[in-house]
This record gives C-alpha cells, sequence and structure tokens, in this order.
C-alpha cells in the first residue's frame, strides 16, 4: 500500500493533469469498493453521505473523530487517495485541521465557508481565504502535496447577496490565491454559469453531479466540453442508490 505523500503526490497529479477526474463520493468501505472496482483512481468522503449512514446529520453535527475513523477505514480499505469533507473545519485551528486529517490517511479536504455550528453564519470573502490559506500552509511546511477544494456556497444563497455567483467568483478567486488546487462553488446549475467560473480561475473546478442524470450543464461529455476539470457526487449517488432500493423492496412487501 503506497504511503500517505504517494497517494497526496498522486491526487495532486491527477488534478495538475488538466484532464478531468471524477472522484466518486463515497461513504463506507463497501461504496469505496464499488467505486474503485468500477476503475475510479481518487475519492471524496462526503459529510452528509457518511452523517447519514452512521445515524447522525450533517452540517458538523458528527462527532469529528467518529467521523474521521470512518475516513481511516474507507483509505485503509482501498489504494487510491482520498479527500474528505470536513465542512468548515468543526471549529479547528487550520493547521489542526490538516493534521486530523492528514493523521486520517485523507490526502486532500473539501472546506466551506458557512460554518454550521456558528448559526450558518457565512465567512467574509478573506476570512474564508485566510482558513483556507492556513491548511496550505500547515501541509507545505509538513511536506504534504495536499489538495484543498476550496468550497463556496454563494451562488446558492440567492439573497444573501445582491450578485450571487459574481460573489462566488470572487471567493474563488481569492481561494486559488490562498493556495487551494481545486474550488467548489455549489449550485451551478447551467453552462452559462460553470462556462463564467471556469473561466475565472485556473485551477479545477468542481462540479456536484447526479451518477445517472448528470448537471444541470449536461452530461460528463459536456462538463468536460465546458472546462470541468473535477466532478464529485455528493449525497446524489446514496440518495439513488436509497431510491432504486426501496423501489425493488417494495415489492416484497
Amino acid at each position: 500500500m503506497s504511503s500517505v505523500e504517494e497517494r497526496a503526490t498522486d491526487l495532486a497529479r491527477q488534478h495538475e493533469s488538466g484532464q478531468l477526474v471524477v472522484l466518486p463520493t463515497v461513504w463506507d468501505t463497501f461504496s469505496a469498493a464499488v467505486a474503485v472496482g468500477a476503475g475510479f483512481s481518487g475519492l471524496t468522503v462526503g459529510s452528509h453521505p457518511v452523517a447519514d449512514a452512521i445515524g447522525s446529520a450533517d452540517g458538523e453535527q458528527m462527532d469529528l473523530a467518529e467521523y474521521l475513523q470512518v475516513v481511516r477505514r474507507i483509505v485503509d480499505s482501498v489504494d487510491v487517495p482520498v479527500s474528505a469533507d470536513v465542512e468548515s473545519g468543526y471549529g479547528l485551528a487550520p493547521a489542526e485541521l490538516f493534521e486530523r486529517v492528514i493523521a486520517s490517511g485523507a490526502v486532500g479536504v473539501n472546506i466551506e465557508d458557512v460554518v454550521h455550528r456558528e448559526g450558518d453564519r457565512v465567512r467574509d470573502r478573506q476570512e474564508h481565504a485566510d482558513y483556507i490559506a492556513g491548511v496550505r500552509q500547515a501541509a507545505d511546511a509538513a511536506g504534504i502535496d495536499f489538495v484543498i477544494n476550496g468550497r463556496t456556497d454563494a451562488a446558492r444563497l440567492g439573497e444573501t447577496f445582491a450578485d450571487p455567483l459574481g460573489e462566488a467568483i470572487a471567493r474563488i478567486v481569492l481561494l486559488e490565491q490562498a493556495g487551494a488546487r481545486s474550488v467548489y462553488p455549489v449550485a451551478l446549475s447551467t453552462a452559462d454559469q460553470v462556462r463564467q467560473v471556469v473561466q475565472a480561475v485556473s485551477i479545477p473546478v468542481n462540479v456536484t453531479a447526479h451518477p445517472v442524470t448528470g448537471h444541470g450543464a449536461g452530461d460528463l461529455a459536456a462538463l468536460r466540453e465546458l472546462g470541468v476539470r473535477r466532478v464529485s457526487f455528493g449525497p446524489l449517488w446514496q440518495m439513488w442508490l436509497a431510491e432504486q432500493s426501496a423501489a425493488q423492496l417494495e415489492r416484497w412487501r
């Protein structure tokens, strides 16, 4: 099994390749094995599907130690790099967050700007960029080629901002400057929105797609044509499996 340093370098190179990388979002060793068996070269662990799997709730309501134990089991069960969603950081200082994530074996993180434990407070632009920069500094000091996916919910928050998409673009520009290796403006729904954010940064833009129906901007080929270079599933794969399973199980009632 490869070392943490080797897996980190692998994930970083995938992001630097210029190619679109699909990182299925998993929640346990079973889903991880299914995704790796299907041929994927990396995985994301989603806080929402993990919370559902362990009987907790999303929004930083899980015990972080318990969550990272799930991440550790997933990491140990596969031989591909794994990135973990850590929401807004669970109230930890950037260096401590990095140390705890890397100790779990994950070699990347997804960090968002909505602080759920503070009443869903939205970090301002620079505050979020500074937090990302702190994680980058800790990773660089440790000599780990850590992949930070900088998430912003600005486009999702509607009336919170006069120009939600413009705010999202301004934020991802700052996140790239802060050391993010990819950016994730959630809730993009059209090809034009995707095109605008892709043109704003030089690092990969992550979009959430449904594994069956794709994204509002199109299927995998369409996203590649738009310049998207990272796709994850969020909770959508798990939700789809639940829907399919329920439909089949109803036949046995």
